[in-house]
């Protein structure tokens, strides 16, 4: 399941599809809130359910979950190896974070 970065739409929920395709849309070295992917997909109240479903993302950082904060600027979740220190280091290399 480790492969590119098509490999995830086999083995996501539609709704993950939905979430993952958005993220993929913002770009490097931009954020978004998990209430603005959540309005990305036309499903303004499902900011806890995108943060859900990006905890399930297993191809991070090809699918690019860590460009997604909560909406107070906080880092949020990573559940990606590393965890947050993992997702401050991503952010910094993208020049989002000093």
């Amino acid at each position: 399941m480790k492969g590119d970065r098509t490999d995830w739409k086999l083995y996501t929920t539609p709704f993950q599809r939905k979430v993952y395709e958005a993220i993929l849309r913002i770009p490097r070295g931009q954020v978004r809130t998990y209430a603005e992917v959540a309005r990305m997909i036309g499903k303004p109240k499902a900011a806890r359910a995108v943060g859900q479903a990006l905890k399930r993302n297993r191809w991070a950082p090809k699918i690019p979950c860590h460009r997604v904060v909560a909406s107070d600027g906080s880092l949020g979740g990573y559940s990606a190896a590393g965890g947050l220190a993992a997702k401050r280091r991503l952010l910094r290399q993208e020049k989002v974070l000093g």
